[in-house]
């Protein structure tokens, strides 16, 4: 189901008049409630898209692949405590450049400062420049060009030293 049906179906159930309204597939759960007449309480959306179970192929050694990981997970933890995370301030699309044909506005290595643009948020059709808060240098991007993301979650890692 796409953002459109989505609206449309959220339309139909406000013209209905129905209090509320629940729609479950394999992909996805929603969950629409309108406030009654007269009431000032505001529409509950609540949209939840189940987990997909990753399918299990079995190992071909077993012994071996627990041993390398356990190191390679730690490594990252320790070297990432000496960061900053900038974090996403709202839900929405994140853009690297301000259009494709442009180059992005930070890559790893970019020293920046406070105030300047670091990415663009597209949130309900309106695009927001994510400034920075803090200076000094980009070490990781971590979201991907042209992917949803959530309130809070980190996009870059800075060094401020």
């Amino acid at each position: 189901m796409d953002l459109k049906e989505i609206q449309a179906l959220i339309k139909f159930v406000a013209k209905s008049g129905a209090q509320e309204v629940s729609l479950e597939t394999e992909d996805f759960k929603i969950n629409i409630k309108t406030a009654s007449e007269g009431s000032d309480q505001p529409t509950i959306i609540q949209a939840v898209a189940p987990q997909a179970a990753m399918p299990v192929a079995p190992a071909p050694a077993p012994a071996a692949a627990p041993a390398p990981a356990a190191p390679a997970a730690e490594a990252p933890a320790e070297d990432n405590s000496n960061y900053i995370e900038v974090k996403s301030p709202m839900i929405g699309t994140f853009y690297r450049s301000p259009s494709p044909d442009q180059d992005a506005f930070v890559k790893v290595g970019s020293e920046i400062k406070p105030g300047d643009v670091l990415c663009i948020v597209e949130a309900m059709k309106l695009f927001n420049e994510i400034e920075s808060e803090v200076s000094g240098k980009i070490v990781k991007v971590l979201v991907d060009d042209q992917s949803p993301i959530e309130y809070d979650q980190p996009l870059f890692l800075v060094d401020p030293s």
